[in-house]
């Protein structure tokens, strides 16, 4: 058994006994406060799918597609041109961002059109955008 699990046993153990466990000699853990904290905590499941979130987004060029989606729709052959890339690179981007429903389309013709899929995509852009720029004017 590890160390961890055992160290998990053991004040699970005490939670439900209603001892208070110890952290170390001279600190007492909190057992409502562990308890309170540990029904917040995100679950396994929720913690594996935003991790997958995030490392597709860890792609530079699929950040540049979403800055310029974040300012209006494009067509696909306009992404292409603006970003200096290939249609079919474009198009192999867009379908990942698809996949994971950050932007949705709209035929019009031959032509497809882009754009980010809600106000949630775009907030979530615009919050790291300004991040960024805050820890920029800190240096």
């Amino acid at each position: 058994m590890s160390t961890d699990s055992a160290l998990y046993d053991a004040v699970t153990h005490q939670i439900k006994n209603r001892e208070a466990p110890i952290c170390d000699r001279h600190h007492t853990v909190d057992p409502e406060n562990l308890q309170t904290v540990r029904n917040q905590t995100l679950s396994v499941e929720k913690a594996q799918r935003m991790a997958e979130f995030f490392s597709l987004l860890g792609d530079a060029n699929r950040l540049r597609l979403l800055s310029v989606l974040a300012k209006r729709e494009q067509c696909v052959c306009d992404l292409a041109a603006i970003l200096e890339m290939s249609e079919s690179a474009v198009s192999h981007q867009l379908r990942s961002l698809r996949a994971l429903r950050l932007v949705s389309y709209r035929k019009q013709g031959r032509k497809v059109y882009y754009r980010l899929l809600d106000r949630h995509v775009l907030d979530l852009y615009q919050a790291v955008a300004e991040h960024l720029d805050e820890t920029d004017d800190s240096d």
